[in-house]
């Protein structure tokens, strides 16, 4: 069905009387009606089109923005494949070299292993070691401490045996001053007290004792003898040893009882020994020896020397029982 503008429309409703007076009011009411609904479907064509337009134009705006972002999603896009190349590059160069470096700790790891078995072999037999040098430095601990305790016994026992020989020096020179003191009434050259070797020794020569070849004491001699006995009653504590001395000249032949030297020396010494005894001094403490010509102290060349040689020590020795015991113990606790 065609269409006619409104204008054109009433005009045709004007000249309708003229050209037609048998229009009927129905049918002009039916093309008000269709006049009014062509006018409002226009009307409503013309707000959907606005609608359309506008909807046009939005779309329009969107594309635009959309193109807009699209080059920029372009651009960005670019952008993020060359960093994306750079950063698959960079992490291809660091896969390889961490594949390298992992080929490399494996190797290096099997090296250290290793290297940490034999540290761990060394570490074992040092502390083995060390358990053996402690186990040495206990014994070894013990045993000085056995020593100290040993040390200081034998610190003890030697302050003991200082003490006694000291006590014993103090005696002899005790002695050698009673003795010297009894006998300061002979004359020098016949009779002589003196220390040797932690002893008292008095010489008493032939000249004062005996007459040459005799075996018998003079009274002189037997004076001096009984001043010395006397002394030696009060040093109980004493022991006396009687040596008969010659010189080298033999014994006349036919001597009653001499066959030499040795004879007219002991029996020297043993008649000493009587009269020591005999003027007190207890038997069992007096040891008599002869010796003969084998110890002189001069050379039997003068008549002087011979006579020096011609002589009888009597050597006196305190006794050394507490010096001897100490000795023992000490030797005991050695063993």
């Amino acid at each position: 069905m065609k269409h006619f503008s409104p204008t054109l429309l009433a005009l045709s409703l004007l000249a309708a009387p003229a050209l037609n007076s048998c229009v009927t009011a129905k049918r002009y009411d039916d093309l008000s009606a269709r006049q009014k609904a062509d006018a409002n479907g226009k009307a409503e064509a013309e707000r959907q089109y606005r609608n359309a337009t506008a909807e046009l134009q939005k779309a329009t705006d969107e594309l635009a923005q959309l193109r807009l972002a699209q080059k920029r999603l372009v651009t960005d896009s670019a952008a993020t494949g060359v960093a994306y190349r750079k950063t698959r590059s960079l992490y291809n160069e660091l896969s390889s070299g961490y594949d390298k470096l992992l080929k490399n700790s494996d190797r290096e790891l099997a090296n250290k292993s290793s290297d940490y078995d034999k540290v761990a072999k060394d570490l074992a037999r040092r502390e083995a070691e060390l358990g053996q040098l402690d186990a040495t430095l206990q014994k070894s601990k013990a045993e000085n401490d056995r020593l100290a305790a040993d040390l200081k016994t034998r610190e003890a026992r030697l302050t003991e045996l200082t003490q006694a020989l000291a006590d014993k020096d103090q005696a002899v020179n005790d002695l050698k001053a009673r003795v010297s003191k009894a006998l300061l009434s002979f004359n020098s050259s016949d009779l002589q007290v003196k220390l040797k070797d932690g002893k008292v020794y008095v010489s008493l020569s032939e000249q004062l004792l005996f007459k040459s070849g005799s075996t018998k004491v003079d009274p002189k001699g037997q004076e001096a003898l009984k001043k010395l006995a006397t002394v030696l009653q009060e040093q109980k504590d004493v022991n006396v040893v009687v040596e008969g001395h010659t010189d080298n000249v033999p014994v006349l032949r036919g001597t009653a009882g001499l066959s030499d030297n040795w004879d007219l020396s002991a029996l020297r010494a043993t008649e000493i020994a009587r009269l020591l005894a005999a003027s007190g001094v207890t038997p069992a403490r007096i040891t008599a020896s002869g010796r003969g010509e084998y110890v002189p102290v001069a050379a039997n060349d003068t008549p002087s020397n011979k006579a020096l040689n011609r002589r009888t020590e009597i050597i006196l020795t305190p006794k050394l029982d507490e010096l001897f015991q100490i000795l023992g113990t000490n030797s005991s606790a050695t063993k």
